[in-house]
């Protein structure tokens, strides 16, 4: 299975040449999901003590598992938070797993960690955070914002203890009820109490809200989230006035940014994120907004001291790495074992330069204004909210959620386009969310022409 034999070099052309079709063709199906059944009816078993070999194996997976996949960066792909990566950080993927690099320490991955953390570095002077702020590429956002809660506890600990307090019964973080569930999550996982502060009529968290949290709760709260750029609306919290509170009270403020932090690339959108530079970590997605494929998450820290005390493993074993200066991305992070999953953002943005990336988060939000206006000047559709940054969520008059349910999947049976219904305070709708510069007004509006 390892030798450099014909078979394997056969095995190697094969997939490489599958990779190439797919990754330069023109027209790459949305394709849809196939029942269990059918799955096992068409490829029938495919473990097998003797093998199928590479060849039979890679034509069930062309002809039978892949086709059963929706196709994320599909221009017509408009629901969840859709994934757009660029040619080069796709083909650069192949590169990295080819390579057989491990991104956890610099002994074992300088030249990686390096370019990684030249990627850190210009995320932080977009984030607007001081010189010194750094962090790691992990899975994804749950990932990246379990990551941050644990070292904000850990900080809080340290503080409380300095200061010679005792710890409080039972930790608490402060979040919107709108937050991302992951969040929500994590809390659970640390096995921490969950404050949810209700968000105001716009949809954004405010800070006189928080502020009554912090003083009902005190010295239990080691972490505010706020939200930049939320899922289901595309909602920016009032982070200014949430970091404000930074001046009256010792909590640590992580922004959660998984899928809009993008935005701040863009002149557009870059004042709705005033006081992110007040932060103590930040999370955004290069696989949502950034043009990476999946999956890849930046998690920064305003102090990555904090995330090393916080996260740094000891083993025996583990020792020649900890007795060292050197950056080990597996410090700052809850994984030992980690890909170089910021490379592929590394090459696309080394190839293509940031100012392309600017360019296309402006080009995206722009398109999501003028759909916007597209949709409110139907009669027959109605903007649940503005958008701010690519997200639309509209109505359309008289539908139940039986009809969003019948029209989405007769868009998707035609393969026109993936939009799923959605709903806000108990009333359905539906939504688009805008990721991928190749998806086009005309698209929209043709989907659009298909609810009258």
């Amino acid at each position: 299975m390892h030798a450099n034999s014909p078979d394997n070099a056969l095995i190697v052309d094969s997939v490489l040449g599958y990779a190439r079709r797919r990754l330069l063709s023109d027209d790459v199906p949305l394709d849809k999901p196939v029942s269990e059944a059918d799955l096992k009816r068409l490829a029938g078993p495919t473990i097998l003590p003797e093998g199928m070999g590479g060849a039979r194996a890679l034509a069930v997976f062309e002809h039978i598992f892949a086709p059963a996949c929706l196709t994320i960066d599909h221009p017509q792909y408009l629901s969840f938070i859709p994934a757009a990566p660029t040619k080069a950080a796709i083909a650069f993927d192949l590169a990295v797993s080819a390579s057989s690099l491990y991104g956890g320490s610099w002994m074992e991955g300088s030249g990686a960690v390096h370019a990684e953390n030249e990627v850190l570095e210009w995320l932080r002077t977009e984030f607007g955070l001081p010189e010194g702020a750094g962090g790691v590429f992990v899975q994804g956002g749950t990932i990246g914002n379990l990551s941050a809660l644990v070292a904000a506890r850990a900080a809080a600990r340290e503080r409380l203890a300095a200061a010679g307090k005792p710890e409080p019964t039972r930790w608490k973080m402060v979040c919107s009820a709108e937050a991302h569930s992951s969040n929500k999550s994590a809390a659970k996982v640390m096995d921490v109490d969950t404050v949810l502060v209700p968000a105001g009529d716009d949809g954004m968290l405010h800070g006189e809200s928080v502020r009554q949290a912090l003083e009902e709760h005190g010295d239990a709260v080691f972490a505010v989230v706020a939200t930049g750029g939320s899922t289901n609306f595309g909602i920016v919290d009032d982070i200014a006035s949430i970091a404000a509170l930074k001046d009256e009270f010792d909590f640590w403020l992580h922004i959660d940014g998984a899928y809009g932090l993008t935005a701040m690339l863009s002149p557009l959108a870059r004042d709705r994120f005033a006081g992110v530079e007040r932060a103590d970590s930040v999370i955004v997605d290069p696989h949502k907004w950034l043009f990476s494929p999946f999956d890849a998450c930046a998690l920064i820290y305003r102090d990555p001291e904090t995330g090393r005390r916080a996260h740094t493993q000891h083993a025996e074993y583990l020792d020649t790495l900890n007795d060292k200066p050197e950056y080990n991305p597996s410090d700052y992070s809850i994984q030992l074992t980690r890909r170089p999953r910021g490379l592929p953002l590394w090459y696309s943005v080394a190839t293509h330069g940031t100012e392309a990336y600017r360019e296309a988060v402006t080009e995206i939000i722009a398109l999501t204004q003028r759909i916007a206006e597209e949709i409110a000047s139907r009669p027959y559709l109605s903007l649940v909210r503005d958008p701010q940054l690519s997200v639309v969520v509209f109505e359309r008059e008289g539908w139940d959620r039986d009809d969003y349910e019948n029209w989405s999947a007769g868009l998707l049976d035609s393969q026109r386009a993936f939009v799923v219904p959605s709903s806000h305070a108990g009333r359905p709708n539906t939504r688009f969310a805008i990721i991928n510069p190749l998806t086009t007004f005309e698209q929209m509006s043709a989907i659009l022409d298909t609810m009258a």
